[in-house]
């Protein structure tokens, strides 16, 4: 128990700063591409922090799943992802990351746009873990 609640906060940190360096960085290129211009008032600043940590609880308390070895992969990845891009579209509308004037086909085009990184991140922690498994599984073999 004690690990999984291990586990399960240090995804949840990963996961918060990933989206607050995603945000951080997003907002310098704004910030440039509006040639300094680029403000937010009416606390949407504090509003849009307040976002990112709920899109990096979306992301990070449901990557417990992948403790439960009795469901298939997919299904996992279908839960945890599934969880994690429902927080964000949600969280995105609400702090004004995605426009609500958009007509439908803008906004599915927006949000693939913006969830694109929560998969690429998503593959690149799955190679890292099975090249970690697989090193391991190399271990035990050579003690053989």
């Amino acid at each position: 128990m004690r690990e999984t609640v291990k586990d399960l906060l240090k995804s949840t940190v990963i996961s918060i700063g990933m989206a607050m360096t995603i945000f951080c960085l997003s907002g310098v290129v704004f910030d440039i591409q509006n040639k300094g211009l680029f403000s937010l008032d009416q606390y949407r600043f504090t509003k849009m922090i307040a976002g990112c940590v709920l899109v990096g609880l979306g992301f990070g308390i449901p990557s417990i799943v992948y403790r439960k070895d009795n469901l298939p992969m997919p299904i996992r990845v279908i839960i945890h992802m599934g969880i994690g891009c429902v927080v964000y579209t949600v969280v995105a509308y609400a702090v004004g990351w995605m426009g609500g004037a958009a007509s439908l086909g803008k906004g599915i085009l927006i949000a693939a746009i913006q969830l694109v990184p929560a998969f690429i991140i998503w593959f690149l922690f799955m190679k890292h873990y099975r090249a970690e498994a697989k090193r391991m599984n190399d271990r035990i073999q050579a003690m053989k």
